[in-house]
């Protein structure tokens, strides 16, 4: 789950994507000061689904709606959260190779664990760049390779969202209303979703930016219906009109 940023001064746009099935399952478009928090406390629970989201949706409340439906999150936490050390679990070799630095359960530590009253882990990692990342979840059964996959698999709502302001004019709005602005971001996700069931539908390989510049190239050329037709519409030499 992540927003877009900005794209109109008083709107958000928060989308939760759904990896796997290569799409946006849910969209909600607010004014600017709403929290990312009150948008995170409205969204649907799956049962055995898991949850990715930046801090800016972290909510201790929310987490523990994630626990009962037998669903887990996965949220980048917030620098100030304090915690406190149960015990560190071993970091195997196959975590090691997925750049894990750190596996361990922990607790809140603050007023905050009277609403989050369940132990966690935080999965310390290594990116690519050198500088750390720290994952907090509280899925106690994965590997901690495992839940930095499924954290790197949230890029995806990164570039469709780069997707979108870049092939579907997202960055320029025909109306300056809310309304306005509404109708083009929906309209914009609808188009990518016709795109993505046209993929689909035609079992193309082509990258998703490859295959909506061929439909933009053809969607309003007339194809040729062969030559059997077109010869009924010719016209024959020294015959009227």
């Amino acid at each position: 789950m992540d927003r877009l940023e900005r794209p109109h001064p008083g709107l958000k746009a928060h989308l939760t994507y759904d990896p796997d099935a290569d799409r946006p399952v849910r969209a909600e478009i607010t004014p600017a000061t709403v929290n990312d928090v009150v948008v995170a406390r409205r969204q649907p629970i799956e049962p055995q689904a898991t949850y990715v989201f930046d801090k800016a949706y972290v909510d201790y409340a929310c987490g523990i709606a994630c626990t009962k439906p037998a669903a887990a999150s996965s949220p980048a936490p917030k620098t100030n959260v304090p915690l406190r050390l149960i015990k560190t679990r071993r970091v195997g070799n196959r975590d090691r190779q997925a750049s894990i630095v750190s596996d361990t359960v922990v607790e809140l530590a603050s007023q905050q664990r009277t609403r989050l009253p369940i132990r966690l882990r935080r999965i310390i990692l290594r990116r690519e760049d050198g500088r750390p990342l720290t994952l907090l979840t509280n899925d106690l059964r994965r590997s901690a390779g495992q839940i930095a996959a499924l954290y790197r698999q949230r890029w995806q709502i990164e570039l469709l969202f780069r997707w979108i302001k870049q092939h579907l004019k997202i960055r320029t709005f025909l109306g300056r209303s809310q309304n306005a602005v509404r109708v083009q971001i929906f309209a914009a996700l609808i188009a990518y979703l016709l795109l993505r069931i046209a993929a689909r539908a035609s079992r193309s390989s082509l990258p998703a930016l490859r295959f909506a510049d061929l439909v933009r190239a053809r969607l309003f050329e007339r194809p040729s219906v062969g030559p059997h037709r077109q010869a009924c519409h010719a016209t024959i030499p020294g015959n009227p009109q």
